[in-house]
């Protein structure tokens, strides 16, 4: 992973890159971490060996894993960042392109990096936290745990 921190009005913006190996989802929990991020977005382009997505099954109360067993282009990545109760936590959706022009999305589970990831992060001077419902199986940003 590459990174660069650029200044920006009411907060930062870094452009991550990763190269090839590198998991997605992984590295920008990683970077997320490191650089206790609190509120953020994120959007990205680039391409994956093999990617997982998940589309969330609520009677089961989790994520149907979806695999992507070959070489695909990221078209769009879009998510964010809120601290939940053990550290800053990623949501990203995913859509990615297959050789035929079709395509397959969801929730980014991992991505296997190939050749490049480009990311954006935009943070944000607020702080988003997140709330945990085990009635839902998820933890959604709580508005009235947010101050900005």
């Amino acid at each position: 992973m590459k990174t660069t921190k650029l200044s920006s009005e009411g907060g930062a913006m870094f452009v991550v890159v990763g190269g090839p190996g590198e998991d997605a989802y992984q590295l920008l929990s990683d970077f997320a971490k490191s650089n206790q991020l609190s509120a953020a977005q994120i959007t990205g382009v680039g391409a994956f060996r093999r990617a997982t997505v998940g589309w969330f099954d609520r009677e089961a109360k989790d994520y149907r894993h979806i695999p992507v067993d070959q070489q695909c282009e990221l078209l769009s990545l879009i998510g964010d960042i809120a601290l939940a109760d053990d550290g800053p936590q990623v949501h990203a959706h995913v859509v990615l392109g297959l050789p035929d022009g079709t395509t397959r999305g969801g929730h980014l589970l991992s991505g296997e990096v190939w050749p490049t990831l480009e990311i954006i992060i935009r943070e944000t001077p607020a702080v988003l936290r997140k709330t945990s419902h085990p009635e839902l199986g998820l933890a959604l940003i709580d508005p009235d745990r947010t101050n900005g």
